[in-house]
């Protein structure tokens, strides 16, 4: 088995805190026609076992019609799909929005180019809805 590196994350500062952002940025998701299957609240986790956490949720979002033939096309990328989005609270309480770029993390699972750039748009809703 040989391993394959993850593409480096791209991080985004938010303008706004990390309430407001996480709501932009689950209107965004969902204005773009896209679903949010799951949100996982880090910090809440960490509060159930007595732990402090700085505000961290990962949401995890996209579209069958977007997702489907892509998995079809190479089924062990059905592991870097739905998309993820981490949005978390950093030093000196800026918001931060994080994700591996799709097209580079899709094509390490042998999805081809052309294809995996079909998913970068759900990405850039998260960059523009970062917007001022």
């Amino acid at each position: 088995m040989v391993g394959t590196l993850l593409p480096s994350p791209v991080e985004h500062i938010s303008p706004v805190p990390f309430t407001a952002t996480l709501k932009r940025l689950e209107q965004a998701i969902e204005a773009a026609g896209m679903t949010i299957f799951a949100r996982v609240d880090h910090a809440a986790g960490a509060r159930q076992v007595g732990m402090a956490m700085p505000p961290t949720v990962v949401l995890i979002y996209g579209s069958p019609r977007g997702g489907t033939p892509i998995m079809l096309a190479a089924p062990r990328a059905a592991l870097d799909l739905p998309l993820r989005v981490l949005i978390r609270e950093g030093a000196g309480g800026r918001t931060l929005v994080s994700f591996y770029p799709i097209a580079s993390l899709l094509e390490a699972s042998g999805v081809a180019g052309e294809l995996a750039a079909r998913l970068e748009p759900a990405q850039r809703v998260l960059v523009d809805a970062l917007r001022p």
